[in-house]
This record gives C-alpha cells, structure tokens and sequence, in this order.
C-alpha cells in the first residue's frame, strides 16, 4: 500500500466522495422519472377531484331533499344553498340548519356551486352545478361543468 504525506491512502482517497459525472448521471435519471410520473399523478388528481366534487353534488343533494321534506318545496334560486344554513322568509316548516358549516359549501377548486331552482334540464327538479378545475362559464349541461344528474 503506498501512502501520501498525510497518512491516507490513495484508495481511502479515491473513496471519499462521488465524481461530477456519477452526480449528474443521478440528476438525469431523477429528471427523467419526474418527467414521466409526475404527468401521470397530476392527471390523477384532476380525477381525483372530478369525483370529489360529483360525490358533494350527490350528499348536497340529499341534503336539498332534507329540506323538500320539511319545506315542501325546493330553495328559490334567489334563497339559494344559504337557505340551507339560514331560515328563508317563506320557508314554513324549515328545521335547519341543514349543513353543519355557517358557510356555504365549496367545490374542491374552492368555487361557489351553481344552484338554480327550477332546472332548466328536463326531469330534473333542480340544478347543482361545479365549474370544475377550468373554472368554466356556462349553464347546467354545457361542457366543462359538473352537475347532478
């Protein structure tokens, strides 16, 4: 074994550490597996969130049929969702608060919902509505929104 004036080998030296070309073949492999996941997991959470905010539409929903229940009518699109959590002027019979939350609920894009009264689909009583990541504008059925069926 040949050693160098400070008592290290030139092994132990050569051991220390890792060469700029290890390093950068280690960056281009990571670069490369974040390239091609990370388009994957964010397509995932766009779903993600698509599914999340139809399943609120339903539970909103049932919550809308609570209030038929005990109103005998739907909120007016002029009362809207509040009507859930705040007792309308007409609302006869109302047994709220509906919601447990003092705000009104939110899509997971952090949008208001759409609610009209009546629907202006056919066969349907009322109209829920999201606007979905794009933040689209529009009415019930157009492309883009998420509303109840």
């Amino acid at each position: 074994m040949s050693y160098i004036s400070n008592g290290i080998s030139k092994r132990e030296k050569r051991e220390g550490g890792f060469t700029l070309l290890e390093l950068l073949v280690v960056i281009v492999i990571l670069g490369l597996l974040i390239g091609l996941v990370a388009p994957a997991v964010l397509r995932q959470l766009g779903h993600a969130k698509d599914s999340i905010a139809k399943q609120s539409i339903e539970r909103i929903g049932s919550v809308l049929d609570l209030y038929k229940l005990d109103v005998g009518s739907y909120p007016s699109t002029q009362d809207g969702l509040r009507a859930l959590i705040t007792k309308p002027d007409d609302a006869d019979g109302w047994s709220g608060p509906y919601l447990k939350s003092a705000s009104l609920p939110l899509d997971p894009w952090g949008h208001a919902y759409i609610y009209d009264e009546p629907s202006v689909r056919a066969g349907l009583d009322y109209d829920l509505c999201s606007r979905g990541g794009a933040d689209k504008s529009g009415g019930p059925g157009d492309p883009g929104l998420i509303c109840n069926q």
